[in-house]
């Protein structure tokens, strides 16, 4: 699976350059961050980031690295949804949403072992997700997935409960997110 249209959906809805006042990221350009923009050797102003050095930022960083080209050759969908939620939240956070769903969805562990919630999508996970696919179907993707969601949604929540400020991000976050 190309991630291309993938990448370019993120970048459309991100949009050009943002600096909200409420946002602990600070400044961004087509949703990379300042931050994420230096460590990939950007030193130039975030408002002149240019969209395929962005582009170049997301596939390295947000498909690549976290192996999300290998569950794409399992689970399309949830791998795009993998790929979205990172961007948003980072993606050993999308890793660890994969592997908790798929813990608790091991029927205690009859199906495949339990794997470590590290954040990293490795040799275990990957056969973990396919035990799982081979057991469920391909019905079952569409279950992790929703697993996934559910926990991106719960932890949307939590942010804006523990912090009002991110109040204002909440409504979008949902809208645009989840489902």
């Amino acid at each position: 699976m190309d991630p291309t249209n993938l990448i370019d959906a993120v970048i459309d809805r991100e949009g050009g350059y943002v600096d909200h006042p409420d946002d602990p990221g600070g400044a961004t350009r087509w949703g990379i961050t300042q931050a994420t923009a230096r460590a990939h050797g950007y030193t130039g102003d975030m408002r002149l980031l240019s969209r395929d050095r962005a582009a170049a930022i997301y596939r390295g960083a947000y498909w690549l690295r976290p192996a999300l080209d290998r569950v794409a050759d399992q689970a399309p969908a949830l791998a795009a949804e993998l790929f979205d939620t990172g961007v948003n939240m980072g993606p050993g956070v999308a890793a660890a949403f994969l592997q908790r769903a798929l813990n608790a969805l091991n029927r205690g562990a009859s199906d495949y072992p339990d794997i470590a919630i590290d954040g990293a999508i490795g040799a275990r996970t990957l056969a973990a997700l396919d035990g799982f696919l081979t057991r469920r179907g391909r019905s079952g993707e569409t279950v992790l997935l929703k697993a996934v969601e559910a926990l991106q949604g719960e932890r949307y929540l939590s942010l804006a409960e523990r912090r009002p400020a991110a109040e204002a991000f909440l409504y979008g976050w949902l809208a645009n997110r989840i489902g």
